[in-house]
């Protein structure tokens, strides 16, 4: 059997996932994950991203399915990490590149406005289930097709438009508790 195609279930002793057979099954694929979808990341940051999958792993595994391949959950781990990190460097991008130009208040005003808005969604993110976080990330971070995501995550189409809807009406919900207005209710 081909490692993509392990079942997480081959990685299961005595109700424990064996790590150290899984980091060294997968420690070049998440290397290669992060060479193909990442632009720019620093050589701390990629070790950090590799940590944390595994890290990330183990936290949630008895919330893993064991039927499912592990690859898909390594692959799923390491690109919402790699956007993690992203959204992380581009905010601090943003904020480098407004230190070199004289702003006026009113646009100092916009930028704080929207980095609290993000700093409330990703942590109102953080505290979602798994599936629900991920599943968001893949829809409006990268940018994935309604039945793309289906697809990955073996559910019908509306059933993930409905998990959207969710997740969407709950953020609106946090958003305006914090005064920031929305268009959706």
């Amino acid at each position: 059997m081909e490692m993509k195609n392990k079942k997480i279930s081959t990685y299961i002793a005595y109700d424990k996932l064996l790590m150290e057979e899984i980091v060294e099954d997968y420690t070049n694929y998440i290397y290669t994950i992060i060479r193909n979808f990442s632009i720019g990341l620093s050589k701390e940051d990629i070790e950090e991203v590799v940590l944390d999958v595994f890290l990330t792993l183990w936290k949630n595994q008895y919330k893993l399915d064991v039927n499912k391949s592990m690859s898909a959950y390594i692959s799923g781990i390491t690109k919402n990490l790699i956007k993690y990190k992203y959204r992380q460097s581009k905010v601090m991008a943003n904020i480098e590149d407004y230190e070199e130009h004289l702003i006026d208040f009113t646009n100092i005003e916009l930028v704080l406005a929207q980095n609290e808005k993000e700093e409330i969604i990703s942590n109102e993110l953080d505290v979602l289930k798994q599936e629900d976080r991920e599943i968001f990330i893949e829809y409006y971070y990268a940018e994935k097709s309604i039945k793309e995501i289906s697809k990955i995550y073996n559910m019908s189409e509306s059933k993930v438009k409905s998990k959207l809807f969710r997740v969407r009406k709950r953020l609106n919900k946090i958003l305006n508790k914090r005064g920031y207005g929305s268009n959706e209710k």
